[in-house]
Parts: structure tokens; C-alpha cells; sequence
């Protein structure tokens, strides 16, 4: 029997089987296929008093998936576990192997960074075995959010109506609380600069007010302004100062530099970057064969291979020049996984145009940035010649800049993503008086700090060591989807979108810091990262982090159930029509809605707007009035004697079937044009339902209802895949 190998995604298998040849069998396991079991006290799946012993439980959406894996294994000459290259990777595989009963000692694991034929043919030359310590620190991972997102998660659930915490996602909605803290408390003050607009030889240009009697320029009003100003008579040229400035290339992208820079360059959020990098790296059909276009991108290496610098290198020189070739340069991280590559592209000579007939035009856009980045990484710095000119006047000194780029080095590729602005001086002695200068004054007030957009909340959390890149995209997800944050524009003209803490978000925030504030903060966050990486390096006990960790956090949890206050949820002054107990306003899913304070004793529900909108007409049920109603899928009009009378009516007009013109082949009578329930055109008989006749291929188009469900099951496995906080 052919050898079976277990990769994560479906859309990987095809393109691996045919590198690996007819011998092998390549299937998908579609993810995780069993998470921790949520039996056992508190439902954690973790026997607390039991040394933390984790028990699994196969998915429920898993089963048929594990039961096929099974089948093939037991026929299979030898089965590889190839998935992912990271630690959630190899936990998969490890979860694999106990599901298959593989030898753990077997060199069964198969690891590649980039999906093309020779990496992959290259790892299956060199297998490993699973890697149990990096197994270890995501099980411990795996744990500690699971207490958090349970326990804690229950807690403000019961106490406050919040839905959810984490150990991530608490401490990020602590940042953008704590921002928004700040700027309530920012007192606006006022300032000025003083500018001396200089013309010389029909040149313009501008010297800002740098320093009066040798001391920083701090002008706070326009009384102090308007005193310099009328004192300041005669200006010479004190020094001239010129100089070649280098600029070095930024490094490769990781995970997290590329969600910033796709944000801020393309205008993607970091969902929806990972999704299209996901797609680049798992393979794009090209023609008669598939690849995948760049290296894997959850990562924190900078580290470049010698095969890619070396292609790369050959490449710069027969492309632009040998003038325009640098050097590979690495970011020194004592927590980065060297072995893991930066993002790159997978073969330096599948330039951006030549694949973009194969991508979607968002696929071409992020393909054509991590492209370049990688590439302008090995290349030679820009040069400019950069002036420095002195004005004195006075005991007040002026300064002004101008350069020239006279290298573009890895601007070449690089300069669609930075600018550069040439800004040259006219030519001047030192000595030399000015005359044609006039001075100008400017107000300004001092300015709160920024708000957190996506590219800064993840630049922030990665500098402080808060979570993984790869989860961060999650992360700001679960911020939104619980409706602690909302991601919008500060105000009409603002170009990016800043996240502003919700009500009920600053409400979690406030109680979280009064109770665990201890825990629930950027350095105790940031130092649980660290033990984590020592588990992974061998270094620390996983079970012992755990039992830590635990330990200081039941007491906390304990005295939070005693001592916090429950929120009551707030009256609408209605009774329910149903058994008189007063109607309260929840928050659900589609929104906020009115229901019954007694719930679920009794389940009366309505809109939190007005829904008794009645129209003229009766039911012809009952002969009950119809009143407006809304629902999780729009308006419709209603009995308004329910429950005893359930008559429901659309609010869109009935359309009448059109005439085609053609006859039934089965009974004779008229072909009309239909609309199905869900939206689809078709051609059916008249006669229906007495004739069921309907002509073949003439649906028209996909339904709306179908085109919703395939995006929310496709959101949901990238969810499901990556998670970082259990809630």
C-alpha cells in the first residue's frame, strides 16, 4: 500500500501528492481534530487535583475525519505527519499520532517552510521525530487559556452580562482602555514656531527656530513670538555642514511587520492579510501545476536561506546591477524560532507580473509587497546629499535641511512603499548675510496621543511581548465580535480606522483591573511568553507553569464572585404581555433586544425599536390584526394574537411568474419564469404543483443564502484553526 501522508489544509494535498509521485497518499486533517474535553469540575477537561491532566476529546466535526484517517492508516505502509511548521504544527501531529497509534519514537514528521517541489522532496529526506517539548509548551498554552476562558469568562458572564476574557485579549483591550484613559485626561496646550522663509537667487525655502541663547526654542504664546520677531533684524550663515546619508532596507517581513505594513500600505486588516497569505503559501495554480508562491508566514524570524540569498543575489545583479547588490542582514531575537525562515517568495523568479494572471487582485497586491520587501532586504542602501545649514540672528539660531537622492539602491523595488522628497538649497557661504527674510509665527495646540489602529495595537503587543503574531489577527477579531471595541474613524476625513472602547468593553477593563490586575497586565502577560518559549527549548516544567499559574489564579477568582457587584440589566418600564413580569433589554447576538425578566421560564422577545406597526389588513386566520415584526433575517408582518396564532406573511410583494413563450413538454401547459425561495431564476411549468416539470440549466445564478453560508464556514475554520484565547 502507498505511504499516507497527513498535511493540515485540503488545498495543500493535491499539489504534495503530485511532488511526492505515485507511492504516496496525501490527505488533509482539516485542522485540530481534538481539543480538550469540556467534562470533568468546571467542565475544563483538566483534572486539577489530578497533577492538571489533560484529557482530549476527538471534534464532534471531526469524527468522520478521524475515522477515514484511521482507515487509510491501517493500509498504509507508513504514514508522515506534515503538518504546519509551528508549535500548533506539531501538537496536531502529536494528537495525530496517538489518534493512529504511531510510535512516538518514530521518525515520522515531516517539516517544510514553503510549498514547492524541492523543499517538500527535501524534507522527506530528512524526517524527524515529533518534537515533544514544543508539544509540551502548547499543551501548557492550551491550558492556561482554557482556566481563563472558562472560568474567568463565566465570572463576567453572570456578574457584569460581558461574554467573554482571555489572557491575550484582555490585556489588548487593556491597552486601547488605558489609550483612551489618556486622552480623556489631555489638556490641550498651546504652542508656536517661528519660521524664517529665506529667497536667494530666486530660491525659496524654509529655517525653522531651533535654539535661543543656546537653549531648546520653547515658544508658548504670541506675545513671546511676536517679541522675538521685532528684534531680529540681521541674518548670516553661521555653518554649512554636508554629507552623504546611507539608508539601509528594512529587514523581511515576520508575521507582525507584515500586518503592519499591509495595513498601513494596502489598507488590510490583519484577518484578511493572513487569509491571503494563507492562500500565497498553500498553493496557486499556475497553468498545468500548482505552487505555493511564498515561504510560511507565521513567523518571527528575519533569518533569510542561503539557497534564497544566493538566487536572490544573481537575480539583483542581472536585473539592475552588480552596484545595486547588498547584503543579508538578520534581526538579532533571543525569542525568535530560527528555524523557522522570514516570509519571502518561494522562487525569485516568479515576479509579481508574471504570476498575476493566476492571483485576485488583492493576492497580487500583498504578493507584490512581501515580494519586494524580501528582495530590496538584500539590497544595496539609497544615498542622498544631505545639507545642513545654520542661520543666526541674534541670540537665535535657524535650521534648514535639503538633499538630493543620488542612489536609489533598494528604492528600485522598495519605492512604490516609501517616499522620498528631493529638497535642494540654494548655493551659500558661511558668513554670507540674507536679506530677503520674513519671519512667520504659527500657533499650535499639543495633541492627544493616537488612538490604536490595527498596525499599532500589533506593533505595540509584539514590542511588549504580548502573545503570538500569528494570533493577533484573531485577537482583534474577538475584540470586536464581543462587542468590547468598535474599529471605525474617528472622525469624517480620517483616512484609518482606530479601535474606541465600548461601553460594555471599558466595564470588563474597569473590573478586570480591580480583580486581577495582578494577572491581568502587560508584564505578567509578556513574562508567561517567556516561560513558554523555555518550555519549548526544554528549559521548564509545563505542568509546573500550569499548577503556578493556577495558584494564583483561584484566589483572585474567588474573591471576585464574593466581592464584585452584579450588573442588573436594565428595565424597559413595559410588563411582558405573556405573564406580566417586567420586560428587561439583552444583548444578543443580531443586537440588542427586549425579553422577558423571567427568562427562560418565560421567552417572550421583541425588537428594542417599536415592532407594533399594524397595516390594514386582517389574518385570515383568526382575523387578528398584522402587525410588523423583525427577525434575524429581515422585516415580516405577523399575527398579532402569537403564540396561539403563528400566521406569518412576507413584506416584499409577491412576484407574478412571466410567460416564456414556450409550452410544458410533459403536460402542455405554459412555461413560466420562477423565482425560488432563495432567490434563484428558473423556468418551471405553470401547472405546478400539479406538473413539477422544470427545464434543465436554467438557474441563473447562485443564491445570496448559499454565497453567505460558504464565507461564514470558510471564517470559521480560519477561526478555528489559530486560536489563541479560548473565549
Amino acid at each position: 500500500m502507498k505511504n499516507l501522508v497527513i498535511v493540515e489544509s485540503p488545498s495543500k494535498s493535491k499539489t504534495i501528492e503530485k511532488y511526492l509521485g505515485e507511492n504516496f497518499h496525501v490527505v488533509s486533517s482539516k485542522g485540530h481534530i481534538r481539543d480538550l474535553a469540556t467534562t470533568g469540575k468546571g467542565g475544563l477537561g483538566i483534572d486539577i487535583e489530578n497533577n492538571f491532566q489533560p484529557t482530549y476529546k476527538v471534534s464532534s466535526d471531526k469524527k468522520e475525519v478521524v475515522k477515514e484517517l484511521k482507515q487509510l492508516a491501517k493500509k498504509s505502509d507508513h504514514v508522515y505527519l506534515a503538518s504546519d511548521p509551528d508549535r500548533e504544527g506539531e501538537a496536531i501531529a502529536w494528537h495525530l499520532a496517538q489518534i493512529l497509534d504511531l510510535n512516538m519514537e518514530e521518525e515520522n514528521r515531516i517539516i517544510f517552510h514553503e510549498i514547492t517541489k524541492n523543499a517538500v522532496l527535501d524534507a522527506f529526506r530528512h524526517p524527524k521525530c515529533i518534537d515533544q517539548d514544543l508539544v509540551k509548551s502548547q499543551e501548557a498554552r492550551r491550558m492556561l487559556d482554557r482556566i481563563i476562558g472558562f472560568k474567568l469568562s463565566k465570572l463576567l458572564q453572570s456578574k457584569i452580562k460581558s461574554k467573554s476574557a482571555g489572557r491575550v485579549q484582555s490585556v489588548a483591550l487593556r491597552l486601547i482602555v488605558e489609550r483612551e484613559n489618556e486622552i480623556r485626561k489631555f489638556k490641550s496646550e498651546e504652542y508656536w514656531t517661528l519660521a524664517a522663509n529665506v529667497n536667494k537667487d530666486g530660491k525659496q525655502f524654509s529655517a525653522q527656530l531651533v535654539k535661543i541663547a543656546g537653549k531648546k526654542a520653547k515658544l508658548k504664546t504670541q506675545e513671546e513670538t511676536d517679541a522675538i520677531i521685532q528684534r531680529l533684524k540681521e541674518f548670516h550663515v553661521s555653518s554649512i555642514e554636508k554629507k552623504v546619508r546611507r539608508k539601509e532596507s528594512k529587514m523581511p517581513f515576520i508575521t507582525s511587520t507584515l500586518q503592519q505594513e499591509a495595513s498601513t500600505k494596502l489598507g488590510f486588516g490583519a484577518k484578511k492579510t493572513m487569509q491571503l497569505a494563507q492562500k500565497l503559501y498553500e498553493g496557486i495554480a499556475m497553468g498545468s501545476q500548482s505552487e505555493g508562491l511564498i515561504s510560511y508566514m507565521r513567523t518571527d524570524s528575519t533569518r533569510l536561506s542561503d539557497v534564497f540569498v544566493k538566487d536572490a543575489m544573481e537575480f539583483i545583479e542581472e536585473t539592475y546591477g552588480k552596484e545595486y547588490k547588498g547584503k543579508a542582514r538578520q534581526k538579532k531575537d533571543e525569542h525568535a524560532q530560527d528555524a523557522h525562515e522570514a516570509i519571502r517568495p518561494t522562487n525569485i523568479h516568479n515576479t509579481p507580473e508574471k504570476v498575476k494572471q493566476y492571483l485576485t487582485n488583492d493576492m497580487y497586491r500583498l504578493y507584490k509587497l512581501i515580494y519586494a520587501r524580501a528582495i530590496a532586504s538584500l539590497m544595496a542602501p539609497s544615498k542622498s546629499d544631505v545639507v545642513n545649514v545654520s542661520i543666526n540672528s541674534d541670540d537665535c539660531d535657524f535650521s534648514a535641511n535639503g538633499s538630493i537622492l543620488t542612489f536609489d539602491g533598494y528604492l528600485k523595488v522598495y519605492g512604490d512603499y516609501e517616499t522620498t522628497k528631493d529638497e535642494m538649497l540654494p548655493e551659500m557661504e558661511q558668513g554670507e548675510q540674507l536679506k530677503k527674510v520674513e519671519l512667520e509665527g504659527k500657533q499650535h495646540f499639543t495633541e492627544p496621543p493616537l488612538r490604536y489602529s490595527e498596525a499599532r495595537l500589533i506593533k505595540d503587543l509584539e514590542e511588549k511581548g504580548i502573545g503570538r503574531p500569528s494570533t493577533y489577527a484573531i485577537i482583534i477579531d474577538t475584540l470586536q465580535e464581543r462587542g468590547y471595541v468598535n474599529l471605525e474613524r474617528p472622525s469624517e476625513g480620517s483616512r484609518t480606522k482606530v479601535f474606541i472602547p465600548t461601553q460594555q468593553g471599558e466595564l470588563t477593563d474597569e473590573k478586570l483591573q480591580e480583580f486581577f490586575n495582578s494577572i491581568i497586565n502587560v508584564t505578567y502577560t509578556a513574562g508567561m511568553e517567556v516561560h513558554l518559549d523555555e518550555i519549548a527549548a526544554g528549559n521548564r516544567d509545563h505542568i509546573d507553569e500550569v499548577r503556578t499559574f493556577y495558584d494564583t489564579f483561584e484566589p483572585l477568582l474567588q474573591e471576585a464572585y464574593d466581592k464584585m457587584e452584579k450588573k442588573e440589566l436594565e428595565r424597559t418600564g413595559e410588563s411582558c404581555p405573556e405573564c406580566g413580569s417586567d420586560l428587561v433589554y439583552r444583548n444578543g447576538r443580531y443586537g440588542r433586544f427586549i425579553s422577558c425578566a423571567k427568562f427562560p421560564t418565560c421567552r417572550y422577545t421583541k425588537g428594542e425599536e417599536d415592532d407594533e406597526i399594524s397595516i390594514d389588513e386582517t389574518c385570515p386566520n383568526c382575523g387578528g390584526k398584522l402587525i410588523l415584526k423583525k427577525g434575524r433575517y429581515g422585516s415580516f408582518f405577523a399575527c398579532a394574537n402569537y403564540p396561539e396564532c403563528k400566521y406569518i406573511k412576507s413584506t416584499k410583494p409577491k412576484e407574478e411568474p412571466k410567460p416564456t413563450g414556450e409550452k410544458c413538454p410533459e403536460c402542455g401547459h405554459d412555461l413560466v419564469e420562477r423565482k425560488s425561495r432563495f432567490g434563484t431564476t428558473f423556468v418551471g411549468c405553470s401547472n405546478y404543483p400539479k406538473c413539477r416539470y422544470i427545464k434543465k440549466d436554467s438557474k441563473k445564478e447562485k443564491t445570496a443564502k448559499t454565497k453567505k453560508a460558504t464565507r461564514k464556514t470558510t471564517t470559521k475554520k480560519v477561526v478555528k484553526s489559530k486560536s489563541e484565547d479560548e473565549a
